[in-house]
């Protein structure tokens, strides 16, 4: 088998407030919305958004109802810690950056380097408004 990730899905705390800013971000990643879909599983007690490219589906789940007011901690164990997207530069990297602050989320860190993770590593931080960590590097 050759490595590669089909699909991600990712419960969020609130879809509805997920999808408006996924709506706003997946394009900028090279999504396009008019393959945006939605669906839910009775028998798992989930609605979910899935946006699809022919690379990857990044699925949004809403949660159990039992779980609706946990936080959201990327170091929990079973958690995703952060989901990094690749460019194809740093200058697309740098191009990226004021298209991620414009749809309202967190700044972690602006484009930069980051020695500690490679010679060649440059990447922006960001987080979607529930906290969930992105990168593009």
């Amino acid at each position: 088998m050759e490595p590669r990730i089909d699909h991600i899905q990712i419960t969020v705390k609130n879809l509805a407030e997920a999808e408006i800013f996924y709506d706003k971000l997946m394009p900028i990643l090279g999504f396009d919305l008019a393959k945006k879909s939605k669906g839910r599983s009775e028998a798992h007690d989930f609605d979910a958004i899935e946006y699809v490219h022919p690379n990857i589906v990044i699925g949004l789940n809403s949660p159990r109802k039992q779980f609706a007011n946990e936080t959201v901690h990327r170091r929990k164990p079973g958690s995703l810690h952060h989901l990094a997207f690749n460019a194809k530069s740093p200058a697309e990297v740098d191009a990226l950056y004021p298209l991620v602050v414009a749809t309202g989320a967190e700044i972690v860190n602006p484009p930069q380097y980051y020695p500690q993770h490679g010679e060649k590593y440059y990447a922006l931080f960001f987080k979607d408004p529930q906290g969930i960590k992105l990168e593009i590097m």
